[in-house]
């Protein structure tokens, strides 16, 4: 941790800072410094020592999981994040973080949950919107996600019984409407799937 390069004030105030105080909370800043300037290792002791005082500082654990993706110790990356992304859902770096390092682990749906998120909060990003198509589309290839039609079913059965009978058929062309886009919607995936 000797070697600062002089080009960097930033990491030398944040330097400085930490010396000062070497109990505070700037061990964040300080690691996400010595990162960009390319100590890896330094950035990784740093931010595991302000841990080990503030095991629950978000800044300090997302700094120490961006020097490990750096790294490429992406089940490191996972470790670090898993409770971020669950408890901090809003935190847009941990959950890409995740997301990718998930992705380098052959974890797909550990992955979709993150970019899922992601995609919630930037609802127009088209890249993410890809990822959780390809995403979406590889569980249901895997048979690891599945169409819950019971439910849709039992609750149209529901309501058709219900109502009055006009009603009663204009809430059962509704349901056969979502039911054609359904499977017109699973047509294309296996399109999608086959080219």
């Amino acid at each position: 941790m000797n070697h600062v390069p002089s080009s960097s004030p930033l990491l030398y105030s944040y330097l400085k800072k930490y010396q000062e105080d070497p109990s505070s909370r700037v061990f964040a800043p300080l690691a996400e410094a010595y990162r960009k300037a390319g100590l890896i290792a330094e950035a990784i002791e740093i931010a595991q020592e302000g841990l080990k005082l503030h095991p629950e500082f978000v800044s300090g654990r997302v700094a120490l999981a961006r020097a490990l993706f750096d790294q490429q110790n992406y089940t490191r990356v996972c470790d670090e994040l898993k409770q971020v992304v669950r408890d901090s859902p809003d935190n847009l770096v941990a959950q890409r973080l995740f997301a990718e390092s998930s992705l380098m682990l052959g974890r797909p749906a550990d992955a979709l949950s993150s970019y899922k998120m992601l995609l919630y909060y930037h609802p127009t990003d088209a890249d993410t919107a890809r990822m959780v198509f390809e995403l979406e589309a590889l569980a249901y290839e895997k048979g690891n996600m599945i169409l819950q039609t019971d439910f849709t079913i039992s609750s149209a059965q529901k309501a058709i019984q219900s109502e009055p009978h006009v009603e009663r058929e204009r809430i059962k062309n509704r349901w056969v409407q979502k039911i054609e886009r359904l499977q017109s919607l699973l047509i294309k995936l296996e399109r999608h799937r086959l080219d």
